[in-house]
């Protein structure tokens, strides 16, 4: 069972490739079928899976099996779980009653 800090990784590994952002912003117009991405992004076919992977490890896609292609949509889900993770690992706190430093 990962940690807290191991999923919030997770999924923010998922932005952290000029690759995956471009996938994202193919799919941000709708599902799209592996083919289609293959085509656009000009890369071989394990590149692509192993994308989608972290993609889809990360909850901020889905895929759907379609014949010998997956189809990809983003998740809603994912999305808004990414949306929460990044507003509480930013949101400050000020719990420092005292003068921390001198």
């Amino acid at each position: 069972m990962k940690n807290k800090y191991a999923e919030t990784a997770e999924v923010f590994k998922a932005f952290c490739d000029e690759n995956r952002i471009r996938i994202l912003e193919m799919l941000q117009t709708g599902e799209k079928c592996g083919c289609k991405l293959l085509e656009e992004l000009n890369v071989t076919q394990p590149t692509l899976s192993h994308h989608m992977k972290i993609l889809c490890d990360s909850g901020i896609v889905e895929g759907r099996k379609e014949g010998k292609w997956t189809h990809y949509k983003i998740s809603n889900d994912g999305r808004n779980n990414a949306l929460k993770l990044l507003e509480k690992i930013t949101s400050t706190k000020n719990t420092c009653i005292e003068k921390c430093c001198d």
